[in-house]
Order: structure tokens, then sequence, then C-alpha cells
């Protein structure tokens, strides 16, 4: 495409210089006429008549040479020759018709380029006649000059496109280089000798390596993902399927109280497989896509909670920045902050905060509840510790919450609140960490999940 715009733009002003050279030429060619007939009204002398006459000698030779190229002739207003040059002797007169005085005319014809110009003589005895003076020049010269200009215009743009196509292959061949790394690097991720675009790459192509590692990070993170759901899903379906077979084995269970048991377990398991599913497919973190404001989530989250334990008369604490955003799947969201406010609001005595500071680079949720022990943490979060995750109660919402912050590449910190309670804190490797400060006196001993 470059070079067909190279061809077209390098053809378009030979087009264009060619053209103002030939009309610069020829107007150059009708000037030097317009001095010849000039010349020759100069020349011009009366008779003893008193009628106009030229000398056989002019001041431009070529007139008095045979075949020179140049020769004029004069008409009167009826058409008839009245005079012309040595030159001409043996040609053809072209046919020139009569112009008004102080009117010419330039054109061409046959080969020859024609000049004429019109004037009114007036003899002695006062008596006006009209003349048509007329130089005519062969057109070879001009066309020989023309010819010369068009060769050398044509052979410097050729050269210079030439020149201007090497030096763009040479370019895009190093501009197009970083894109030639990454595409080895695609093909050695392709091929597992790599996992992730590391190399060096220019700023352009920083954003587009990021995204291109996010989506196959993001890619890993669905598929472990997938692949803990399944054990998950093994691991919950363990009970309620020994406690049906060791139901169908007790030959004392009457047939009503087999089928009772049969439907109850049989339901619990399309319970458990519906929330293992549903688990599996979180978004989980993606570059791609469109970010959340934080704010109208979680308010929308916290008026529900209100009406919910409108009993308990909480006080709740709302310190939102209206700024904050999430990059991710607003689905993810709702499940996280829905987890952990509903285990706020659970397990407060009688307020409850909630704050983003900044761009969204903190979100904490605290409570004057009970709390819980900074030993049990990481007991809760640990994966398989419960077998039957879908028991409510605060193991499960930490466990999913914690699940879902990790594939988002964030951490899920827990303390002691100044409320008296739980201290929950939300960040992402994104956030920066300057603006954390503020809170760091909130809790106490901290522990990383």
């Amino acid at each position: 495409m470059a070079t067909l715009v190279l061809a077209g733009f390098l053809g378009i002003t030979g087009w264009a210089l060619d053209s103002a050279f030939r009309k610069s030429s020829e107007a150059a060619l009708r000037e030097k006429l317009q001095s010849h007939v000039y010349g020759l009204l100069a020349a011009a002398d009366v008779d003893a008549r008193g009628r106009m006459q030229l000398p056989e000698n002019l001041p431009e030779p070529r007139f008095s040479r045979p075949d020179s190229g140049l020769y004029a002739f004069v008409s009167t207003a009826d058409g008839k020759l009245l005079w012309r040059s040595r030159s001409s002797l043996g040609l053809t007169i072209p046919a020139a018709p009569s112009l008004p005085a102080g009117k010419f005319r330039f054109k061409r014809l046959d080969g020859h380029f024609l000049f004429s110009y019109g004037v009114e003589w007036e003899d002695d005895a006062g008596d006006s006649q009209a003349f048509t003076f007329n130089v005519v020049e062969q057109a070879q010269p001009f066309e020989a000059q023309l010819a010369a200009f068009r060769l050398n215009l044509w052979a410097w743009l050729g050269g210079l496109a030439l020149a201007l196509l090497l030096v763009q292959a040479l370019v895009l061949r190093w501009g197009l280089r970083p894109l030639r790394r990454v595409e080895a690097d695609l093909q050695a991720i392709h091929q597992g000798r790599k996992k992730r675009l590391a190399g060096e790459y220019p700023a352009e192509l920083q954003g587009l390596t990021s995204s291109l590692n996010a989506l196959m990070e993001h890619a890993d993170s669905v598929q472990q993902r997938y692949r803990n759901s399944l054990d998950d899903l093994v691991h919950s379906l363990k009970t309620p399927l020994a406690y049906l077979s060791t139901v169908l084995q007790d030959s004392k269970v009457p047939c009503s109280k087999l089928r009772e048991t049969t439907v109850e377990q049989l339901d619990r398991m399309d319970h458990i497989v519906q929330h293992q599913l549903s688990r599996a497919a979180v978004a989980a973190r993606s570059a791609l896509t469109e970010p959340v404001a934080l704010a109208p989530v979680v308010t929308r989250l916290l008026d529900t909670l209100e009406k919910i334990y409108a009993e308990k008369k909480l006080t709740c604490v709302r310190e939102l920045d209206t700024r904050a955003v999430f990059h991710g799947d607003e689905a993810d969201l709702m499940e996280v902050m829905g987890n952990l406010l509903e285990n706020a609001f659970k397990y407060a005595n009688s307020k409850v905060r909630v704050s983003i500071a900044g761009n969204g680079e903190l979100l904490l949720i605290e409570d004057d509840g009970p709390g819980i022990p900074a030993s049990r943490w990481n007991e809760l979060l640990q994966r398989g510790k419960r077998a039957d995750e879908t028991v409510a109660g605060q193991g499960i919402g930490l466990s999913v919450a914690h699940e879902i912050i990790t594939l988002y590449g964030g951490t899920l910190e827990a303390g002691r609140s100044t409320l008296g309670g739980l201290s929950l804190r939300i960040r992402f490797p994104a956030w920066d960490p300057s603006l954390h400060a503020k809170y760091d006196g909130d809790s106490k001993t901290m522990h990383s999940l």
C-alpha cells in the first residue's frame, strides 16, 4: 500500500512539473515571437508612394537565412500575402486569419507555432490599412527541449522513487522488528518454551504485550478454577453418596424412608452441582474488561442489607469515593462484596463502616462484632478444609471471596477493627500502596491471606 501511495505521489508530481514546464516554455516562446513582431514593426517603413514596406535585411539574421526554422510574413485585411521573409522561400505559408488592430493570436499548427498580430497602418494620404504580422517558428526545437526535460525529470524521479523505496523497506524492517520479536515469543509460548511475553518491547507495544500476558494468565486462572471446582465437586459429593450408599445397603430401612432419603440426597447433590458450576463461571481477571464503578454496586448492596437486617438497627457509615472503579466482571464484584458485607452485617452489634480510598486503591470493611481470632484465618480459608461448602456460614463466604480476589491478583487482609470487631481490606497489585497509609492505624496485627 505504501509503495502504491509513493508511486502515485511521484507520478502526480512528475505530471505537475511536466505540465508547468510545458506551459512556461510555451509562454516564453510566445513572448519571443511577439518580440520578433515588434522588431518587424520597428523595421517597417514607407515607400515613395507612402505604402508600408519592410527592408530586405532584418535585425534578426534568421529571417534572412533559408530553412532557419524562423520566418515571417505580412498579409492584408483580405488575406493576400503582402510580404514574406527570405527564410520562408520555398515553404508553404500557413493560412492566417486577419486580426483587428491591437489583437494577437498564438497557436500551434502543422508542426509550427504561429504568432499573429493585427495592426492598422496609416499612409501619407491619411488612409488607414489593416495588416496582420505573422511570425512562425518550427516546433521541433521546442519538442526537443521538452523531451530532454522529461527524460531528466523522470530519470530523477525514478531514482528518487527507488531510493525512497529502499529507505522505506529499511525503515519498515527496523520498525516491525519488535513485532517479529513478539511473533517469535508467541511461537515459543505455543511450543511450550515460554509461559509469557517477558522480553523488552518498545512503549508502543507494551500495552499489547501486557494485554496478551493478562489474557494468557486469565486463561490459566480459569483453567485452574475449573480444576479446583471439579475437585470441590468431587469432595462435596462424597458425603451424600456415602450416606445414600449406606442407606441402600441397610435392608431394615422401609421403602418410604428409602424413597424420602433418596430424593433428599439427590436434591442435595443437585444443589451442590449448581453451586460449583456457578462458582466455576466467575469471569476472573481480564485486562480487556470494562471498568465497573465501585460506589453504585456497594451502595445497592448496603441498601439491601440494611433492609434485611433492619431489626438489628445497625448504623452503617459510608465513605465511598465515586471515582473508584473495579477492572473486572461486575458479577465477581457482587459475589465478593455481597459475601463480605453480609458477614459484616450478620456479626456486627451496632455499627458497620465501609470505606473506599482514592481511586479504588483500598476497600475497607469494618464491624463492631466479636471478630475472628487471627489464628483461625488461614484455617478457614484453606481449600477443602470444609468438605461441604454449601452449608451457610462465614467460612463459605470468606472462602469464595478470597478465591475470587486471588484470581484477580489481589489480597484479602484481616485484622482487628478500631470499632472492636473484624476489619477486612481488599487490595490489588495496580493500587498505589502510598495511599494506604492513612488506614495503617485502623487495625493492629494484619494477616495477608
